[in-house]
Formats: C-alpha cells, structure tokens, sequence
C-alpha cells in the first residue's frame, strides 16, 4: 500500500461505551495508522448511552480534527445498533469496524485494507486467543459451535474467535443498511449477506482500561437473540423432541405391560412424579422456545426504529 494514495477514502466506526478514558488513545493509534495510507479518512464514533464521560471525550475529539465525528443516540441501543448508526453515517469506500477498547489493534488495518485490494468485500479478523476469562471464552466458542448447527450457511471460521473487528466495502454497507431486522447482530448480518470474503488472524490485545460490559446474563441472553433472530431449527428439534417422547412412552407402555404379565409390576407414586414433572418441563420448555419465536415476531411488526440520534458532530 502506497504511502501517498489519497484514492482510498476510509471510514473508521467504533460503538462506544464507558470509554472516555480510551478515546484519545484510540483516535491517537488510529491516526498514526492511517495517515501513511491516506488523509481522506473518517473516524466514526458512536456514544451508546453510556453513563460515564465517554460523550465529552468525543466532543473534544470532534473540535480537534473534523475527520473525527460523533454520534450520540437518545439511549443504550445496544452494540450492534450501534454499529448500524456507525455505518448509516459512514461515507467511505471502505468501512472499518472495531471495539472501541483496543483490544483490536488498529495496526492490523493495512492488512485488511490489502486484502480488500485484492478483490474480497468482507474481511474477518480470526483472533489467535481471546485476552478473556476461561468462562468467556468457553462460552463463546460453545455458542459458535452450537450456531453452526443451527443455521444452513456456515460460511464463518468455526473456531468462535470471530470478532466485530472487520472491514467490509461500501456495497457491502449499503446492502447492510437494508437489512430490515429489530434483533441484529453485525457478523451474523453479514453472514446472511453473503458476498466474498476473507479471515486475517491477529493477536488479540489486553482491554485497555476498565472491564466488559458484557456480564454472563447479557452474553446469554445475547445468544439466544442471535439463535432465534437466525434460524428456526431450534423449533424443529421441539418437534423431534416431541415425537421422542411420544414413542418413548409407548415402549415403557407395552415393557410395563410385559412385565406385569411375567413378574408383576409394583406400582409406586415416586415412578408416576418423576414421570410427570419431565413431562410438565418439556411442554413449558416447548411453549417457551415457541414464545420467544412469538415475541422476536411481535418486536419486528411493532416497526420501531433501531436507534435514536441524539446528537452529533461533523456529519
């Protein structure tokens, strides 16, 4: 990559939150990155209702160099809503998306800048080891597993070490900007989407500052709206659960009746409760994965918008 290209118009989108320690360092790194390759580059940031100073550390950005460019929404939308403002905002031919934590280094941002010379329109980042706790970390590679089984399209790295940090080209943004869906989730969009692609592996980087405000109840839940927003497999194994059940039950039925014939068959409440309750906890376990089918489609016809600007800076 030449060092005095000004063809490549670059745009930087980074979800903020409980980040106004950070700000100035990632501005910094990422301008020490991208100016060898152009000057016509962006810097999206994107305030998501964040409870700390994060907006004013943007603010101040902002009036240094107008290439840095803030976005405040109403509320906490979440990371991925997030995202899509980043990128309904964005204007470059090629469109970076990273943590604001730097935990993604910006250094890796020439490596998928050449990749995307090379005709690919979405390049992944493979993370060689998440700087995460065991717990994370295994649970991230399970929900990677388990989602691969769920949906058709497998076309993402199966090792679960798939980040947000990518880079994707304007066609790729503009069919993203699209995509209609209330629960979202950016790589799994992406996947839907199709289009060639690519994996860079880096090395993952220790947080910054502070900790994740990805506790385990967010990361679960998390999960099971990326699952169900996806694929309705899960559904589907309801039903082979279900005829499991049933045919189950009809050979305990006829071992019950043979063994009355041959030995007799002692008869006892403790067998009849435990057999009950599992019943009882399949059928509310059956009901409730069809009523998060149900409230995923009553969220989607309300027609809400995914996000709320608030405010922003040199759009």
């Amino acid at each position: 990559m030449e060092s005095n290209s000004n063809s490549i118009f670059l745009s930087v989108v980074s979800p903020v939150y409980l980040a106004e320690s950070i700000i100035p360092f990632l501005v910094k790194n990422l301008k020490e990155v991208i100016k060898p390759i152009t000057e016509n580059f962006e810097i999206i940031l994107v305030e998501d209702g964040s409870p700390d100073m994060s907006w004013r550390s943007i603010q101040a950005e902002c009036v240094i160099d107008n290439r840095v460019k803030g976005v405040k929404l109403s509320r906490n939308f979440g990371q991925h809503r997030a995202i899509s403002a980043g990128l309904a905002a964005s204007k470059g031919n090629f469109v970076i998306v990273m943590d604001c934590d730097l935990q993604d280094n910006p250094s890796y941002i020439p490596t998928l800048l050449n990749k995307a010379k090379e005709g690919y329109d979405i390049i992944y980042t493979v993370k060689i080891e998440r700087k995460h706790g065991l717990v994370k970390n295994f649970l991230t590679k399970s929900f990677n597993r388990i989602f691969n089984y769920l949906i058709e399209n497998k076309s993402l790295h199966s090792n679960g070490l798939i980040g947000a940090y990518s880079l994707i080209t304007r066609k790729v943004v503009n069919e993203f900007l699209k995509y209609g869906d209330y629960k979202r989730h950016y790589l799994m969009i992406l996947r839907w989407l199709g289009f060639s692609c690519t994996y860079v592996t880096i090395q993952h980087e220790e947080r910054f500052s502070g900790k994740s405000s990805y506790n385990l109840s967010k990361l679960v839940s998390h999960a099971i709206d990326g699952i169900t927003s996806q694929s309705d497999k899960v559904l589907l194994l309801t039903v082979y659960g279900g005829f499991f059940l049933a045919f189950s039950s009809i050979i305990a039925a006829l071992l019950i009746i043979v063994l009355y014939f041959v030995h007799g068959f002692q008869s006892g409440w403790a067998s009849l409760a435990v057999l009950t309750l599992f019943s009882c906890g399949t059928i509310v376990t059956t009901i409730g994965i069809v009523g998060v089918y149900v409230g995923k489609t009553f969220e989607q016809v309300k027609g809400r918008q995914l996000f709320i600007i608030d405010k922003s800076i040199n759009i």
